[in-house]
């Protein structure tokens, strides 16, 4: 049978990709066939054996499926609450949950014929791992990196140009994640006929948002599957960061029909929700609008114009959010909270020193929210959030905002 992911657990979107009055198509009528082409031929995989078998192959031989579901002991005794339990997806091959959609999206580009495949990235976990299918399958790859992306994650940068990835540094804005999606979006509309591009996040125009969340959902699944065995329920609440959303969405997804899962969003507050945008906060400090192709909420000013927004984390450092989690927001089946850079850097200090896990800075932001909600929390209450990427992509980063040299370490 077809992966039963989809039998058991799909909540739109409607036919028109969209999920209420969020999502949908806005797109140049160049880029219409393609999208078109893309959601045809990712109908018929849905429902292709031979698709997920591949898939199920390559996720558990070439990723490391599943990942483990771990018991934060020595941080639940710490936090003197609810019980911690990390959803390890930093242990997958590249460091990070992006690896999951990626295999997917790139296969059906081989199925599709594309030989060229473009993508965008912000923390660089998107552009290793699509540089590292690439390389297993021999397509030529190219990288968009906001230019003060490339600057703060150059172990990255560096592992994509290892990989064979031609990586290309984006000036245009302040040089972040939205900067990097635009002129990825640019090429696309350039190189029609041999080009699939690989977006990186739920965002972007039908069938992108529903797709990769589709592809990352084997996060959720594996949560329902272990933590049945380890606890024999499901967890009371899950927490997940929020940049566009992939692994959040990963999680969610196969929940979202359990009313007694609580459900949480970290979005990353940077210097605090303010007038002056210092943050990447949409869904608290936004309003919905249009960018990239999907209707979402943005950060933007009286005009509608995007705002550079700001966060100590490239993965998160995003204007904007994928349409389902603006979705979930309006209705209500989701919570949103934003969590401080400096509040961040104290869970990735408290998750080095606790468990003995780096964490990057995205999960980070999840687990600075556990750690404000555990202690209030019953001690039969079930916490699960994604730790969603390891960090050594961020070390440089962390030691600068920590006021260490890094040359004082040698």
């Amino acid at each position: 049978m077809a992966n039963d992911l989809f039998n058991t657990f799909m909540n739109g979107p409607d036919e028109n990709g969209r999920f209420g009055d969020f999502g949908g198509r806005f797109v140049s009528e160049t880029l219409m066939p393609l999208i078109l082409e893309l959601e045809q031929e990712y109908e018929k995989a849905k429902t292709d054996d031979s698709f997920w078998a591949e898939m199920n192959h390559l996720w558990t031989h070439y990723v490391g499926r599943p990942s483990p579901l771990y018991f934060a002991e020595r941080l639940t005794d710490h936090l003197g609450g609810a019980k911690v339990y990390m959803k390890r997806d930093e242990l997958n091959h590249t460091g990070a949950h992006k690896i999951n959609n990626v295999l997917g999206q790139i296969i059906l580009a081989r199925r599709m014929g594309k030989k060229r495949i473009i993508a965008e990235t912000g923390a660089g976990q998107h552009g290793v791992a699509t540089a590292t299918v690439c390389a297993k399958f021999g397509l030529k790859c190219v990288v968009y990196m906001g230019a003060h992306d490339v600057e703060r994650q150059a172990p990255n940068v560096f592992r994509m140009r290892l990989l064979g990835a031609e990586v290309v540094p984006v000036t245009s804005g302040r040089g972040t994640l939205k900067d990097a999606m635009n002129d990825a979006l640019r090429d696309w509309v350039t190189n029609v006929r041999d080009t699939f591009y690989c977006i990186g996040t739920v965002a972007g125009p039908h069938p992108y948002p529903a797709m990769v969340r589709d592809f990352q959902s084997i996060i959720g699944k594996e949560v329902r599957e272990q933590m049945t065995e380890a606890e024999g329920r499901f967890p009371d609440t899950v927490i997940a960061a929020i940049g566009g959303g992939s692994n959040a969405m990963g999680l969610f997804f196969p929940f979202l029909d359990d009313k007694e899962v609580n459900i949480i969003g970290v979005e990353a507050g940077g210097k605090g929700v303010n007038a002056k945008m210092e943050h990447c906060a949409s869904l608290t400090g936004g309003r919905p609008g249009v960018l990239h192709g999907n209707r979402t909420y943005l950060l933007q000013d009286d005009d509608g114009q995007i705002l550079e927004g700001f966060s100590i984390s490239a993965g998160l450092d995003y204007p904007g959010i994928g349409p389902e989690h603006a979705w979930l927001h309006e209705i209500g089946r989701a919570k949103y909270v934003s969590i401080t850079d400096v509040e961040a850097l104290a869970a990735f200090q408290l998750s080095c020193e606790l468990e003995g896990i780096i964490p990057a800075l995205e999960p980070s932001h999840a687990l600075a929210h556990v750690m404000k909600i555990a202690p209030d929390l019953p001690k039969d209450h079930i916490i699960c959030m994604n730790m969603c990427g390891r960090g050594d992509k961020d070390i440089f980063t962390v030691a600068k905002a920590l006021g260490f040299e890094m040359g004082a370490f040698a």
